[in-house]
């Protein structure tokens, strides 16, 4: 297979994540939107403006294509407390999620003008790593972008309910509650046997 349907289907699938990502912030307050859920702060607002900042670095900055807009919490170096893993007050979500698809078309015009094989340099890998391809990085951004979809899934969830954008197809909110049920009384078996 050349590299042209590869590229296509690593494209393809990276939008996928990309919309699944957009999707758990549909019909959320500013507020829902923010507030982290889990011990670790995760939050859907921040899960956007981390996968910003990999997607500018990994697909643009690290094979030569430079960031065309400016990340604040880069610039000053915040990045390296989680700055990115959370909206400040005075960041919107229309202003995070336009840097996201800001983002994307800079990472999109690297996927229709670079090789897979084409050098890149990540700099802020170990010295000895440093050195690798847009191929290798474009894999990993599908992976990373895959992966906080899917916690934004789960966020999403957390908040009102509302599960992946597969839970509709699969059942109705009765086949929801039979399989959660049919789950929770596989669980309790052990509930006595963990304490």
């Amino acid at each position: 297979m050349s590299a042209k349907p590869i590229l296509f289907h690593l494209q393809r699938h990276l939008q996928r994540s990309r919309d699944g990502v957009m999707s758990s912030l549909e019909g959320l307050s500013e507020y829902d939107v923010r507030r982290p859920l889990v011990p670790s702060g995760t939050n859907l607002l921040g899960l956007v403006k981390h996968l910003t900042g990999i997607e500018l670095g990994y697909l643009g900055a690290c094979v030569g294509r430079p960031s065309p807009v400016t990340l604040p919490w880069e610039e000053d170096g915040s990045v390296w407390e989680s700055a990115d893993m959370w909206a400040t007050a005075d960041q919107s979500r229309d202003y995070l999620v336009g840097l996201y698809r800001r983002a994307w078309q800079h990472s999109d015009e690297s996927l229709e003008t670079l090789s897979l094989d084409a050098p890149a340099s990540v700099p802020w890998w170990p010295e000895e790593h440093r050195e690798t391809t847009f191929g290798e990085l474009v894999v990993r951004v599908v992976d990373e972008t895959a992966h906080h979809a899917g916690h934004c899934d789960i966020v999403r969830e957390m908040i009102d309910g509302r599960g992946g954008g597969d839970k509709g197809d699969i059942g109705d909110e009765e086949h929801w509650t039979a399989y959660v049920a049919k789950v929770q009384a596989a669980a309790d078996v052990f509930r006595d046997a963990s304490s």
